[in-house]
């Protein structure tokens, strides 16, 4: 009897235990009942994977703005807002490029730059001065979480709209634009430095070295046309009000350029966020500088990019 009471005991405990684990997975695999696991696209213009080789600031790295950022105007115009990838989709295909531009224009204000120029740090100067919140045609879900909350915002409620783009589509919801242009030599490698270490991060110099250096040069290549395309589209293609900017007079005479801008912007000019801003200026999106142990460019690369610079800096009106 003892036996066959330890055996029946045995039983209902493996029972028991079985019907217990089913119903634990059961209630674990219920929709809504835990947290998915998201995929985290670390940047908006090029997708990447979340690694701690692309550092970004860190929370204890938090921006002091100069007073609480708000948004420009809550009652939002009749018009749809813009996000990352509308420009090819959002009208119909039978649209063509002309009858875009005859349609009427939301007012709405580019930050028009090639990438690698400093449009992240010109948005932190310009929510430092007026405290109004900047805008963006992507969703960088690193600089919406340390900065820019308005990321992926396009319309008239931020002081203006950050985009890479240009062609037709790309211009066609802005009425006005700043263009912000760097040397290409710079700018080159600091997009190849963010593409590789994130936006405050560097390329390893074993990078420049790929393939026996055939991608660092297919890279500068693409990135050289690109640069004097995405210059030259805006300051001579757009229609509407444009100011170019060119990011060694932001360096050099920061306030005298944001004051400028601000009139372009036709926004006042607070003079206690203007010296704060200024005091601040830096923030903790310029990459600090750092010195390679060699030359990246080989000379024919440097003579290109002079050439190009001579030819587009020449157009935009700047003799050096």
């Amino acid at each position: 009897m003892a036996l066959h009471g330890w055996r029946f005991f045995g039983v209902s405990a493996t029972i028991i235990i079985y019907i217990g684990g089913v119903l634990f997975l059961s209630m674990n695999n219920i929709p809504g009942s835990h947290p998915k696991r998201v995929r985290i696209e670390r940047f908006a213009e090029f997708s990447s994977f979340h690694s701690p080789r692309f550092p970004m600031p860190s929370r204890k790295m938090t921006i002091r703005w100069c007073r609480e950022l708000k948004y420009l105007n809550h009652e939002l115009p009749n018009y749809p807002d813009y996000k990352a990838g509308d420009f090819d989709t959002a009208l119909p295909s039978d649209i063509s490029a002309g009858q875009m531009l005859a349609m009427p224009m939301p007012m709405l204000t580019a930050l028009a730059s090639f990438p690698g120029s400093g449009n992240t740090w010109l948005r932190y100067l310009l929510q430092q001065s007026t405290g109004i919140l900047t805008g963006s045609i992507y969703k960088d879900y690193g600089l919406l979480k340390t900065g820019f909350p308005a990321e992926n915002v396009c319309n008239s409620s931020v002081l203006l709209v950050k985009t890479h783009e240009w062609g037709a589509k790309a211009w066609a919801p802005f009425s006005k634009a700043i263009l912000l242009v760097r040397d290409p030599e710079k700018a080159i490698i600091a997009e190849f430095n963010r593409q590789s270490g994130g936006h405050i991060g560097f390329a390893s110099p074993d990078r420049y070295k790929r393939t026996k250096g055939k991608y660092w040069q297919q890279f500068v290549s693409n990135k050289l046309k690109g640069w004097e395309l995405m210059n030259l589209s805006w300051a001579r293609n757009f229609t509407g009000s444009i100011k170019v900017v060119f990011y060694d007079d932001l360096v050099h005479n920061t306030e005298r350029e944001l004051r400028s801008i601000l009139e372009f912007l036709e926004f006042p000019v607070n003079e206690q966020l203007m010296r704060c801003a200024i005091v601040r200026k830096e923030g903790i999106f310029r990459r600090k500088k750092r010195l390679l142990s060699f030359d990246p460019y080989t000379p024919a690369m440097r003579a290109e990019l002079q050439a190009r610079r001579r030819l587009v800096y020449g157009l935009l009106g700047r003799q050096e």
